[in-house]
């Protein structure tokens, strides 16, 4: 069983890097998806802007906001209106040491990724796309729809940052997703994603759906939490 992370995330982070290149200041994207298992559909919302990314889970009310210039991550729980804030590369540290701490009980190997075009194509939500299979050391492990629809040139930065930032800590993972990546990227973007990494034949597990896709502007109070929100303090451990 393949590790999700080193195909899938990896991938789809690396997919992120090309939103953004060549967007006016102030300029951004707006993208809804569903990401459905065999137990259920999960809306989710994502923003970019230059230096700043957000992703909302409404079914769960909770945010997470990564802002890389002012080195902060938030987590805002609207259920109950309050919030954490931390800075993200000491976030990007702890998640190092437990990926680094998964490792030693693991032998990564090298994979063989091959990307196979199977000449399908449909217009799934208003884009048209073409069936591209990815099989990873002869099974295949993900069946993704690109398209041509979406301006790759004009989508490239702020997830740049991410990768560059992941490539440093998590180097095994990000270059397996930067492989898939360089190779699914002349076929277009992803707009549905049917993972099969986790059962047998094809029934999917989990599918990543792209519903809509635009570039807008995007204030700043997109990247805060609300004013009348409380901001957790976290205790410190007691020596």
């Amino acid at each position: 069983m393949m590790r999700k992370w080193n195909l899938f995330a990896a991938g789809w982070i690396l997919f992120f890097s090309s939103i953004l290149t060549g967007q006016d200041a102030g300029a951004g994207v707006y993208i809804e998806e569903v990401n459905r298992d065999l137990e259920r559909a999960t809306k989710i919302i994502r923003y970019f802007s230059e230096n700043q990314f957000r992703t909302d889970i409404p079914e769960y009310g909770l945010t997470t906001i990564v802002d890389f210039k002012g080195d902060r991550m938030v987590m805002i729980y609207h259920k109950v209106k309050r919030y954490e804030e931390i800075r993200f590369s000491q976030w990007e540290k702890i998640e190092s040491e437990k990926v680094k701490k998964s490792m030693l009980r693991t032998k990564p190997k090298t994979k063989k990724i091959v990307v196979r075009n199977t000449g399908e194509t449909a217009v799934i939500n208003g884009f048209r796309t073409e069936k591209i299979q990815l099989i990873v050391d002869g099974e295949l492990v993900e069946e993704n729809f690109m398209t041509k629809d979406v301006n790759i040139g004009e989508v490239e930065k702020v997830m740049g940052k991410v990768a560059k930032i992941f490539m440093k800590e998590f180097r095994k993972e990000m270059t397996e997703g930067q492989e898939i990546y360089d190779k699914l990227k002349p076929h277009g973007f992803p707009v549905l994603i049917k993972d099969y990494t986790l059962t047998y034949g094809l029934s999917p597990v989990s599918v990543m759906e792209i519903i809509k896709l635009e570039k807008k502007e995007l204030g700043d109070e997109i990247f805060y939490p609300p004013s009348d929100y409380q901001r957790i303090v976290p205790e410190t451990p007691k020596k």
